[in-house]
C-alpha cells in the first residue's frame, strides 16, 4: 500500500504586495521586489536569486528581517521567515495591503470604471 503525501497547508494568508526591499545573501546584496507576503514568508522578484536553503536578509524600511530560500526560479524565489512578523515597517505594509485588499471588490470596481457604460453615455 502507498501513502500520499499531501502538502501541509498554509499557515498565514499571502496578500498580493509591491514592496521595495534590498536582498543580502553571504556573496550578494541585490535590489528585488516582495510581491506576495504573510506572516511567514514572502515571494520576491527581480533580480533576486540565490540558491534553495540559502540564508538571507530582507531590508525593507530600516527593518532586517531573516529568511530562508524555499524555492527559486529564473527571476524569483520564494521565502520563509524563521521568527514571523509581527511588528515593523514589514509588518505594517501587510497590515496596509490587507486592509486595501479587504474593501468591499464592488466598490473598487466602481471606482475604476468609467462614468458611461457602453452606448447608454452617448447622446
Amino acid at each position: 500500500m502507498t501513502s500520499t503525501v499531501f502538502p501541509r497547508p498554509r499557515q498565514h494568508k499571502r496578500t498580493p504586495v509591491s514592496l521595495d526591499v534590498t536582498v543580502n545573501g553571504v556573496l550578494n546584496v541585490v535590489e528585488g521586489r516582495i510581491t506576495d507576503l504573510s506572516e511567514g514568508g514572502a515571494r520576491i522578484e527581480g533580480g533576486v536569486i540565490m540558491p534553495v536553503r540559502s540564508r538571507c536578509e530582507v531590508h525593507y524600511g530600516g527593518q532586517t528581517v531573516y529568511a530562508i530560500v524555499m524555492w527559486a526560479e529564473v527571476d524569483r524565489m520564494g521565502v520563509r521567515f524563521p521568527y514571523e512578523l509581527v511588528d515593523g515597517p514589514l509588518y505594517n505594509a501587510l497590515e496596509r495591503a490587507r486592509g486595501a485588499w479587504s474593501s468591499e471588490p464592488a466598490q473598487i470596481f466602481r471606482s475604476m470604471r468609467p462614468a458611461t457604460f457602453g452606448r447608454r453615455g452617448l447622446s
